[in-house]
């Protein structure tokens, strides 16, 4: 009997990135870029400067790390709440993941299409759910959990010896 073939674990999306310290530097590039964008600019026009920082804390739990984010920045319910009554247009959130997308190859993000897909995924249904939570009288639940985001497929890995 061959023997079993045996698959290693995969990573968190938040390892495979890199961890925190590459979500914070994804990040600060990003909302430098943000506030250079004519689009964009207003909405985020006066943001704290910790912004990207408390950003990649939520993207890091996000991803499969610390549930930091839960734990100190008040979890999903102040994400939400953060966008309650912005109006952030089609447009808008087109140009948001572009401009995220773009930063993760300036950032040095992996670019392998499995970690790409994912990330692309989580960032189009994220942008979705904030055009609508932030649409006049939107009612989110603010008891939802932060979403745990994961492999849309596995990255390759060579098989072990």
């Amino acid at each position: 009997m061959p023997d079993p073939v045996i698959v290693p674990e995969s990573p968190t999306l938040f390892d495979w990135a890199g961890g925190h310290e590459a979500l914070v530097k994804l990040l600060t590039i990003f909302y430098g870029h943000v506030l250079e964008d004519p689009l964009l600019e207003p909405v985020f026009r006066g943001m704290d400067p910790d912004h990207p920082k408390h950003v990649a804390v939520w993207l890091g739990e996000v991803f499969g790390g610390p549930a930091e984010y839960s734990a100190s920045h008040g979890g999903h319910a102040h994400m939400v709440g953060r966008h309650l009554g912005r109006g952030i247009t089609e447009e808008q959130r087109r140009r948001w993941v572009t401009l995220l997308l773009d930063a993760a190859d300036e950032a040095g993000l992996p670019d392998d299409p499995e970690f790409r897909a994912s990330f692309a995924g989580y960032l189009e249904w994220g942008s979705r759910l904030a055009v609508i939570f932030s649409a006049p009288g939107a009612e989110p639940d603010p008891h939802e959990p932060v979403p745990r985001w994961d492999w849309a497929k596995p990255p390759w890995q060579p098989p072990s010896a």
